[in-house]
């Protein structure tokens, strides 16, 4: 498909398929990167329907690292055993280290 013909939906995908793994990114930052900055909430609901398309959603926390996507895995953990399995440190549903581990797609794109 085109990127001209892709759903927003679609290209949030997209863009996450492209986090390094042992990497997070934020809402915001792919809203940003698509041109709607003010659309972080619709790349949330986004990930929320991203189940079953090998999108890795557990890489997409909010601004502050955070894991308020975490209620959408299986598992209260889920979120959180995924990021440490890659090696992101976790600690009271905050990624550790935020700066370091945060991946900007408009600077990587």
């Amino acid at each position: 498909m085109k990127p001209e013909t892709l759903s927003f939906f679609e290209k949030v995908y997209e863009v996450a398929k492209q986090i390094p793994m042992g990497r997070v990114t934020s809402y915001g930052a792919i809203a940003k990167y698509l041109g709607a900055t003010k659309s972080a909430r619709m790349v949330g609901y986004a990930m929320n329907g991203s189940t079953g398309k090998e999108v890795p959603a557990h890489r997409v926390v909010n601004r502050l690292g955070l894991l308020t996507g975490k209620f959408h895995f299986e598992g209260s953990n889920h979120m959180q055993q995924l990021l440490e399995s890659e090696g992101v440190s976790v600690k009271d549903n905050q990624v550790q280290d935020f700066e370091t581990v945060f991946w900007d797609p408009s600077a990587e794109l």
